[in-house]
């Protein structure tokens, strides 16, 4: 039976704030609907509009929850960890930076950090079960990363290790998602330790192919990579269970490339924008999904280095909307068709 992408949602992290209409669930989620969305991903990380514990403990909690986005037309397309998942693995390098993630009380203890992190990622299994998911987005974390470019050399066998820890802290995670039938789609970004395919390929063989290891498909990363993401997707399709649409261009110049010198957003070679204003090919991306069978959710992830967030959130719908290709479960040629036999067969090919 032919397949048909869902959309538009719009993952509300980047516009959660302490001001109407964006400081309560009720609120934001009829924003949203008004905007044209079906659908809201909503950042688990973010007290204003969720409460992760209860969600994990109350049936009835998430029921009213279901309830809210229902009275405002939007139904939750997954829940998002990206924060907790950050911090299941940390290089020290950044323990500064990342505690601001996590509860005052375990800041400057990275062991206390992880272990909230792979808590809250526990329960959002639990809660993604309560609210009838079967999938939900997230980041690896990074022990690797800051080692990314091969100089200095590298010690034989840091990247292995770094992978089988990063495995090792996942892999309990993981199971717990499977008994509760849900997917965590791992957004592959710079600054995880998986940010292209081969390094899934890497993180997904130390996991022994776990079934619940999937992909959060943002090609806006893949772009600023200058990687081949339709081809990704090609390779990936099977693993691929949520889809954030986000645009990006990459502008090289005889100063700076992908690394971007150090500049701020604006001035960056490789930069975010908006939905239609930067140069991924998201027709070549949506009949590539189609292709495949992809059925689950187009999620607006609004970053621009340039554009206002509501006047992207405005536009975002109907573009993803207009991009969405309705799979025909026709062949064209059905008209020329008719009935065949082995004896019609055998004659056509004269034997």
């Amino acid at each position: 039976m032919a397949k048909t992408i869902k959309g538009a949602g719009i993952f509300l992290a980047q516009f959660a704030s302490d001001e109407a209409p964006f400081n309560t669930l009720e609120a934001i989620t009829k924003w949203a609907s008004e905007l044209g969305y079906g659908g809201v991903q909503i950042p688990t990380f973010d007290a204003r509009l969720f409460n992760l514990q209860q969600a994990a403990e109350s049936k009835d909690y998430c029921d009213e929850i279901k309830g809210i986005c229902k009275d405002a037309g939007v139904q939750i397309t997954e829940l998002s960890t990206h924060l907790q998942g950050q911090l299941v693995a940390v290089n020290p390098a950044y323990d500064t930076q990342f505690d601001a993630f996590a509860p005052r009380e375990v800041h400057g203890n990275p062991k206390a950090r992880q272990q909230w992190a792979v808590e809250q990622m526990k329960l959002a299994a639990l809660a993604s079960r309560n609210l009838d998911l079967d999938g939900s987005v997230s980041f690896t974390g990074s022990l690797a990363f800051p080692f990314v470019y091969p100089w200095p050399q590298r010690p034989e066998g840091l990247i292995d290790e770094a992978f089988t820890e990063l495995a090792k802290r996942w892999k309990p995670i993981l199971d717990v998602y499977e008994d509760n039938g849900v997917d965590i789609g791992f957004e592959i970004h710079p600054n995880e330790d998986v940010f292209d395919g081969i390094t899934f390929e890497m993180f997904l063989d130390k996991l022994h192919g776990h079934q619940r290891c999937r992909i959060n498909y943002d090609p806006s990363h893949f772009l600023l990579q200058q990687l081949d993401y339709l081809a990704f997707i090609d390779i990936y399709h099977e693993r691929i269970s949520a889809f954030h649409a986000k645009d990006a261009e990459f502008n090289p110049t005889g100063r700076q490339g992908v690394y971007s010198g150090f500049q701020n957003w604006t001035e960056r070679a490789a930069r975010f924008r908006s939905l239609g204003d930067g140069q991924v090919d998201f027709r070549g991306i949506f009949s590539k999904l189609a292709q495949y069978d992809y059925d689950r959710w187009a999620v607006l992830e609004w970053e621009c280095c340039l554009k206002h967030p509501e006047d992207g959130a405005r536009e975002g719908a109907p573009f993803i909307k207009d991009h969405i290709i309705r799979v025909t479960d026709k062949a064209f040629d059905d008209f020329a068709g008719g009935n065949n036999d082995q004896a019609m067969l055998r004659k056509t090919l004269g034997i």
